[in-house]
């Protein structure tokens, strides 16, 4: 396959207006719970992305029947066909939420095989917690050479005591529980706006399940879920986020369309703190910047507070700013790689363990950079839309897990980018 990479000349002011696309992080949980349903779900609004087309690869591997229309952004799955309950490791490496698919088919067959999965090399991302809660519900599940084997016939509701606000750990549990006898409670559950659009999909298949978006979920199971209507996946966050940056970055004036503001707070303050302005509507959020930029600080935590995904392209935003900003990064070990990319383009920036000092320059300046990981590619089309003379980003398929049509969206503000193979 010819290697891709990003060219994008910067110093464009990005005006105009664009529309999110639907929620990855939703889509990437939704998709594996239609296993969960004894008839077909058509499932709306999701992104054409990589993680997408894995999703769809793995659903059929398993013997469902997917019907996926890209352009559109609707799927229809049928999993009364699935004749396995193992996913292959060419595909689990792939992508970081196949361990999803250990819930939804423990839930549904009482039997899963999947290997641990891949995705961004971002730091460690242990899925002891998942086997904690399975284990909970009573499952019998081991760890052996790289596969989580799971075993269970039937499973029971009961307290499942999470040791962290794990995202990953929390939809897990959710899936296994949406289908075990009895009622299971989830102690020190994530609030993410994607755990409240999953439990909304699960409860319009006859699940019950209460208190999503706190730190205490109750999910009654019952054996007969079934999808009884389209169901729409929410907006990206991440990606509104990282738009709403784009603007800042490039002292422009851009509307994001079909968001949803209030997940968007955190990010919002600290853009309002850099002296950037941001008006909200009901489903819309503009971004104006005229002038410098002030340095901020920040620690990502756990929503509602600043997302881990939106810290490498704030980061890059801040590589600018007027004054020295600090970055803590708690939740994983290895989210400053871009850093050292841009340092290339006369980033000035240190870095001690989990923190991020990051003393603005007047001007960054177009280099070779390399994505690391998903959103350090983000970060590193952030800055490239802020540099004097031509970017160019290798690695763009890490870039493709996660936005939809980045390059056509931002050409359609203005920005000078594209895309162009060996």
């Amino acid at each position: 396959m010819a290697e891709e990479r990003m060219l994008i000349t910067g110093g464009q002011r990005l005006e105009g207006t664009v529309r999110v696309s639907g929620g990855k992080n939703t889509a990437v949980a939704i998709i594996p719970a239609a296993i969960l349903s004894q008839t077909p779900c058509v499932i709306e609004n999701l992104p054409n992305i990589e993680d997408v087309h894995v999703s769809v690869e793995t659903l059929e591997y398993l013997g469902a029947k997917v019907n996926w229309d890209p352009a559109e952004g609707i799927m229809e799955v049928d999993s009364s066909s699935i004749c396995r309950t193992d996913v292959p490791l060419e595909l689990s490496r792939r992508m970081r939420a196949s361990s999803y698919y250990i819930g939804a088919l423990l839930a549904r067959f009482g039997s899963a095989r999947v290997p641990l999965p891949g995705g961004c090399n971002i730091g460690r991302r242990p899925i002891d917690q998942h086997i904690k809660g399975m284990r909970a519900l009573g499952a019998q599940v081991e760890l052996s050479r790289g596969t989580v084997i799971a075993e269970a016939e039937p499973l029971a509701g009961g307290d499942v005591f999470l040791d962290m606000a794990t995202v990953g750990g929390t939809i897990n549990v959710m899936l296994a529980a949406s289908r075990a006898q009895g009622i299971t409670t989830i102690y020190n559950a994530a609030k993410e706006p994607h755990i409240v659009d999953l439990a909304n999909f699960l409860n319009s298949m006859g699940c019950r399940v209460k208190g999503a978006g706190t730190d205490i979920i109750r999910v009654r199971g019952t054996q007969s879920l079934a999808a009884r209507r389209p169901y729409a996946v929410i907006p990206d966050q991440i990606e509104t986020g990282t738009l709403m940056i784009a603007a800042a970055a490039t002292h422009g004036d851009v509307t994001v369309t079909g968001c949803i503001p209030t997940h968007m707070e955190a990010l919002t303050a600290k853009l309002l703190e850099m002296g950037a302005k941001v008006y909200e509507r009901d489903d819309s959020i503009r971004v104006k910047s005229i002038g410098s930029h002030r340095a901020v600080s920040f620690k990502t935590q756990v929503y509602p507070g600043f997302p881990t995904d939106l810290q490498q392209p704030m980061s890059a935003l801040l590589c600018t700013a007027t004054g020295t900003s600090t970055v803590v990064e708690n939740l994983f070990e290895s989210r400053f790689l871009h850093l050292a990319e841009m340092e290339r383009m006369g980033a000035r920036v240190r870095v001690y363990e989990q923190t991020a000092i990051i003393e603005g320059v007047p001007q960054l300046h177009g280099a070779a950079v390399e994505a690391t990981d998903l959103r350090a590619g983000a970060a590193l089309v952030v800055a490239g839309l802020m540099a004097q003379g031509t970017t160019e980003i290798f690695n763009t398929h890490f870039i493709d897990r996660g936005y939809e049509n980045i390059e056509a969206k931002l050409s359609s503000l203005g920005a000078s980018i594209s895309r162009v193979k060996e």
